[in-house]
Parts: structure tokens; sequence; C-alpha cells
């Protein structure tokens, strides 16, 4: 039941081929005489209500079964070695079974920078009792509507959603996301959701981890939605006249630092990860994932010089040039304020 579902979702996103990423199709372009040293540049950045060392994190995955409690323990590690935010997946689990530990991981790792997830399906006084058990930094509240609609035993009463937001950004305690699951999120939305109080988006475009793709290998027979939604750098772009107004975080088919910068470029201020770092504590020893990822904070460093940027901020001066399906999708998008 919940806990064969979540076991699916892991074996299926492992096994899913990544196929097209809208990353691929920006060109950043390259600064032939920069103005700064490399031991110049601030990797830091500020959203949900405090600073971090580093733009980019761990983002919601899993919890609710043994697997993901072992899975959640792993990254738990990676993220407080690295001084990296951890965000678990949907608490749900918990909020059913009151002896589920897959989401305990602050008894064992006190300095970890921790935050958890729960749907908006879930009214405010679910997301009130997450918060109480698990202290998160923030709360994500997370959206997946086609997940739902593909999933058999899934939603099918959507009209309290927005309802449900407003309660959350009015009454939560700490910070609040509004996070897609990978189908990307529309400038529409975005302006719904500042209107009901957010003040920091996860835009999570396709590009990664496929939802409707899973449900459909659980047995659904709609595999014609598999590629449903936007990408993430389209849902980038079309959140540009927002950028200023709202804190957009990026993830969806984020693998490496060039990705990374690439969204951070495009106005992201944090960046988030899920299968790409799912699949190295999967399949590597943790002191190797550990290395790996405090290599990446040295390569954002090392492609923020090769830009001449010291900050993020400088980042989102930086040209670019776009290709193929993004520019062409990109040139159809249609601004908010027509």
């Amino acid at each position: 039941m919940t806990t064969n579902r979540k076991d699916e979702h892991i074996r299926l996103a492992l096994e899913q081929t990544p196929g097209y990423n809208s990353f691929d199709e920006v060109e950043l372009i390259h600064s032939s005489l920069p103005t700064i040293d490399l031991d110049e540049v601030d990797v830091t950045t500020h959203f949900a209500g405090r600073d971090w060392d580093y733009p980019f994190y761990i983002n919601a995955m899993t919890g609710g079964s043994a697997k993901g409690g072992e899975i959640n323990r792993k990254l738990a590690q990676v993220a407080e070695a690295c001084g990296i935010l951890f965000v678990t997946g949907s608490y749900s689990a918990a909020l059913k079974d009151p002896q589920d530990s897959s989401y305990r991981v602050k008894d064992l790792h006190p300095d970890l920078l921790f935050a958890t997830n729960i749907g908006i399906d879930k009214p405010l006084e679910l997301g009130l009792r997450t918060i109480e058990e698990t202290q998160p930094l923030f709360l994500q509240l997370h959206v997946n509507l086609m997940q739902e609609l593909l999933m058999p035993e899934g939603e099918r009463s959507f009209r309290n959603w927005q309802e449900h937001l407003a309660d959350y950004a009015k009454q939560l305690p700490v910070p609040l996301v509004l996070k897609e699951v990978g189908f990307g999120m529309d400038a529409g939305t975005i302006q719904r959701a500042m209107e009901l109080g957010v003040r920091t988006v996860d835009i999570s475009g396709r590009g990664g981890t496929s939802f409707a793709y899973i449900e459909n290998r659980r047995g659904g027979n709609r595999s014609y939605l598999n590629d449903w939604g936007q990408t993430t750098v389209q849902a980038l772009l079309g959140a540009q006249p927002l950028m200023d107004q709202v804190e957009v975080l990026a993830s969806g088919g984020v693998r490496h630092p060039l990705d990374m910068i690439k969204a951070l470029v495009l106005g992201a201020k944090g960046v988030g990860l899920s299968r790409t770092i799912l699949e190295l504590v999967e399949t590597k020893p943790i002191d190797e994932v550990i290395a790996q990822v405090n290599a990446w904070k040295e390569d954002l460093r090392l492609i923020m010089c090769a830009l001449s940027c010291q900050t993020l901020a400088d980042l989102r001066k930086v040209p670019y040039l776009l290709y193929g399906r993004v520019k062409e999708g990109y040139e159809q998008i249609p601004s908010i304020h027509d």
C-alpha cells in the first residue's frame, strides 16, 4: 500500500532513462578577460528566510518506508558533512503512522540543515503538526496535480488547494516554499501564489524524474502523458517578469554544476537536486558521494570565475544564447501582463 508505493517510486525513478534536457539548449557567454580572482568568488545565497553557504540543496524525494528511511539517512549524512540543505520527501506517511521513523534524521545528524515536505491536499493543522514533530527550517508544500490524476489511489478533489495554500501562507510559523514535482510551474500559478501570500516557489520543471512516467509504469495506460508539463528552463524563462517579486528556486533535471549555474543565471536563488544525488548514494560509498558534492562547490566557483562573476547577483547579468525547443518555446511564452 503506501509503503509499497513509496518503494515503487524509488525503483522506477532510478530505472527511468533521462531524455531531453532543456539545460543543454542554454549556452553561457564566456568572459576571456576576467575581472576577479578565483578566491574572490562568493557562492552564498538567501531564500526562505535565511542565508545559505551554497546555492544548491538535496530536494525532497522519499520517506514512508524502510527503504525510504535508509535513503534519507544516507542523504542526511551527505548533507550534514557538506553543509548543504536536505529536504525530506512528503511527511504524510508519518502523519498516518506515528511509528514511522523514516524521516527522523536530525537525531543522528544534529548539525543538519533540515526541511521537510507535505502535500497541498493536507489542511493547515497537519502542516502545523509536521512542523511541531520535525522542527524544519522551512516547509515545502508540494503541488502534484498530474501525478494525482494518474495515480489510481490519487486525489480527485482539488477545489480546496488554493484555500489550503492561503491558510499555510498566512499562519505557518516557519517559511513556506510552494513546490512543483517535475511538471513546471507557470507564471500564472506563481502570480496566483503570490496573491495568496507565497514568497518562495520551486518551479521544478520537466527534465528529471517524471511522475507521469512513474505512475504509468505502476499500471497506468496513459504513456502519452509521460512528457506532460514545461521544462525547467522554460519555467524559469516564463517566470522572468516575476523574479524581483518572488524567490524562485529551480529543480528538475539538474545534473551537475553547469546546470546549476545556468539556473542561477536565469534567476534562481537556489537549485535542488533529486535523482542525481539519489543515484549517487545508491551506487557509491558515502565518502565518495561527500567528496563529489564538495567538488561541486569548487566547480561552481570555477564556472563563476570563467564568467567573471563574483556573486550570484552578478550571474543575472551573464548573456546567454537559447537554442532549439527552448528558443522556440520562449518566443511563444505569453507575458503574464498581456
